[in-house]
């Protein structure tokens, strides 16, 4: 329930991204890019991914923070990490720190463009780095435009705000975003422990209250409020060690599950430990592995059906010929025979978003025949 991948399918796209706090972003699109099958698996066909453009780049509802995309209504916690940023625990921090020193005429020239000219691409604004980006990654060669809006889109100074196929269009933050108030630090760690706890439904009590960059401000003390008035409930879980809590509220919440496909990077299973613990289903991404070695496939998605993951996907969609092709389909080893109807209906739906003309199907486990 608080993944929202129950019955019936949520209303909107503000709704989901608002009860999920925040949906990841990926452009591998072998099927369609993450977040937008993080979307179609709580809304189903109704998600048109032109309404989720104009409630990013229009109406500006939602931005993009972290490679995530956010509730505008948020700005106050992200505003967090955008003053820590890079004065926190940060990998490189230091480095972060010296190259902005190093390059503070590039910084002003960017700044000064994106004022003039913006919304810009990076391509856009030329490479005044005085000192190049070097730390040994892939992006040492002739990144330093990129590497520098993404330290200012750390920091909150500038933003997305469109997309030029794969090339972002950035500009000015304080031109972009919409003014949000700003609110104390506790009623902030207050309601972020509060949501966070109703989102994931079951959770160690360690792993609640964190930003994108680390611990909420105040947030032991919004804890410990929450466990003495109750909101945040203790649980045991059979087998599992570990201090595992839930919101209050979904304890009398009556659960009607359904079936859907998950993109890889949901955070139903973006956890693979914790999907493993409570799922007994493991899960790898296998994008980066050789082909010759991948156990299920390039781009799986795994399959829920209610409250059990019961097989995975293996799916590529040829936009060219408008054919979804199913590589492969995989059942579980508790699979159960009823389930394999309900899995065809869920890539049936999957296609039908698509808008594929036809569907390439493998053969089905002997389990869903």
């Amino acid at each position: 329930m608080g993944q929202l991948l129950d019955a019936p399918r949520r209303g909107s796209i503000e709704e989901v991204v608002r009860g999920l706090g925040e949906v990841q972003m990926d452009p591998t699109s072998a099927v369609a890019r993450t977040e937008q099958l993080v979307l179609f698996s709580r809304l189903g066909r109704r998600f048109r991914v032109t309404e989720l453009e104009r409630l990013l780049w229009r109406d500006r509802v939602l931005f993009e923070y972290w490679a995530h995309i956010v509730p505008t209504g948020d700005l106050p916690l992200h505003r967090i990490s955008m003053r820590r940023y890079p004065h926190g625990a940060w990998k490189r921090r230091e480095y972060v720190r010296d190259w902005l020193e190093a390059n503070d005429a590039f910084v002003r020239y960017v700044i000064g463009e994106l004022r003039r000219r913006g919304p810009l691409r990076a391509r856009d604004l030329e490479n005044r780095a005085a000192e190049g980006w070097h730390t040994g990654g892939w992006n040492d060669e002739g990144q330093n435009v990129p590497m520098l809006l993404d330290i200012l889109w750390l920091q909150g100074r500038v933003m997305i705000v469109g997309r030029d196929g794969q090339q972002r269009i950035w500009d000015l933050a304080s031109r972009s975003l919409p003014g949000v108030p700003a609110r104390p630090p506790s009623a902030i760690a207050t309601e972020l422990v509060d949501r966070q706890l109703r989102a994931r439904g079951l959770e160690r009590l360690d792993r609640i209250g964190y930003l994108f960059d680390g611990p909420v401000p105040m947030r032991d003390v919004s804890i410990r409020r929450h466990l003495r008035e109750g909101l945040i409930v203790p649980i045991e879980v059979d087998g599992l060690q570990g201090r595992w809590v839930t919101h209050r509220d979904l304890l009398d919440e009556t659960f009607r599950g359904r079936t859907t496909l998950l993109s890889p990077f949901d955070d139903l299973i973006s956890d693979r430990e914790r999907t493993e613990r409570l799922f007994d289903f493991r899960f790898r991404l296998e994008i980066y592995v050789p082909k010759a070695k991948r156990e299920f496939g390039y781009f799986v998605l795994p399959i829920l059906r209610a409250d059990r993951l019961v097989g995975r996907v293996d799916p590529l969609f040829s936009r060219r010929e408008g054919v979804l092709r199913v590589n492969a389909i995989y059942a579980e080893e508790d699979a159960r025979r009823a389930d394999g109807p309900a899995v065809r209906r869920a890539i049936e739906e999957l296609a039908a978003w698509l808008e594929a003309t036809d569907i390439s199907w493998p053969t089905f486990p002997s389990v869903w025949r």
